[in-house]
């Protein structure tokens, strides 16, 4: 009997097989969009998933101004920040937050990395995710394909 068919393979940095897709966010609602972005980055969707090693994919998304929330949540939900001085405490809604620039941005970012491991892999996740208002993005270089987000759980 072969013993070494029996080896647990397990993914690094070398063998990993990262790739660049494109996903559209049009009539998405927020959470559950991001959770299965987050799993595109972390890899877990892929059967060589490893733990501790970037093996997740590139994600491109595009029309993240169509992103919906549900129920009140556009106008109750409230974002927290502080800027480090005394009194610094701001409070932002969604709806505030899409009247500017990279607001967006924010919104999704903050999704995902709610999602995300909180040590220093799931900060260099993060650097795999662009988001795009539009529906243009400028990553055609790295040949992307486009995915339908609605197939995975």
């Amino acid at each position: 009997m072969n013993t070494l068919s029996y080896k647990t393979i397990s993914a690094n940095k070398e063998t990993a097989k990262k790739e660049w897709v494109v996903v559209d966010a049009t009539d998405q609602v927020v959470g559950r969009f991001c959770s299965k972005v987050a799993k595109l980055l972390r890899g877990k969707y892929k059967p060589n998933f490893t733990p501790n090693v970037d093996c997740g994919d590139n994600v491109i998304i595009i029309n993240a101004d169509k992103v919906v929330f549900t129920g009140k949540k556009e106008t109750d939900k409230v974002y927290t920040r502080y800027t480090g001085y005394p009194g610094g405490q701001r409070f932002n809604t969604p709806a505030e937050l899409r009247t500017r620039a990279n607001g967006i941005d924010k919104i999704i970012r903050h999704a995902v990395k709610g999602m995300l491991p909180k040590n220093r892999l799931g900060r260099a996740l993060m650097d795999n995710l662009y988001v795009f208002e539009g529906a243009e993005h400028n990553k055609e270089a790295q040949k992307p394909k486009a995915i339908d987000i609605n197939q995975y759980k």
